[in-house]
């Protein structure tokens, strides 16, 4: 059962891949392309995870989390009814102990505002953040992850002044 689903997942996103036009997702559409709409790389590179993993996922050899269902959701514009059956496709994987922001420490980040402020989970993930930090990264594309924000982030090479420490 788990294998038929990670191959309709794989069919899934093989299809609706091939539905989004390269310009449609401000991609360049020079030289001859092989496939109808994205390739693979493309539809990695819009949803911030390495190419690789994608080429898993679709393969049905990996099962997403729910923070990737999300990010594929926006890569390959999805609709409604098409982000429910990815969702119900996916099954996204759940840590057995959900990160969650005490409500005592969310209102101290509300109040905070001599700096920006922010939680990391156990991965990098920014479960919250204060006004100030919204508004530092804000040029971001992907501010759910900080790892994603250094490494896959075009904005972070501009906004790390030493990038290259940073990414150490």
């Amino acid at each position: 059962m788990n294998h038929e689903r990670n191959t309709a997942l794989g069919a899934f996103l093989r299809t609706h891949r091939a539905l989004v036009r390269p310009e449609q997702a401000g991609l360049s559409t020079e030289g001859r392309r092989r496939v109808p709409g994205l390739r693979r790389d493309e539809v990695a590179l819009l949803a911030g995870l390495s190419a690789g993993y994608y080429a898993r996922l679709e393969q049905g050899h990996e099962r997403p989390t729910l923070q990737t269902v999300e990010s594929l959701k926006r890569a390959l514009r999805l609709d409604e009814s098409a982000a429910v059956e990815l969702h119900r496709l996916a099954r996204p994987a759940t840590r057995d102990r959900p990160e969650r922001v005490s409500p005592h420490l969310l209102v101290l980040l509300d109040d905070w505002t001599a700096a920006p402020a922010y939680v990391l989970g156990r991965s990098g993930d920014v479960l919250a953040r204060n006004a100030l930090a919204n508004a530092l990264h804000s040029r971001f594309v992907h501010r759910d992850n900080l790892y994603r924000m250094i490494f896959l982030d075009p904005a972070g090479l501009e906004f790390f002044r030493d990038w290259t420490a940073t990414a150490r």
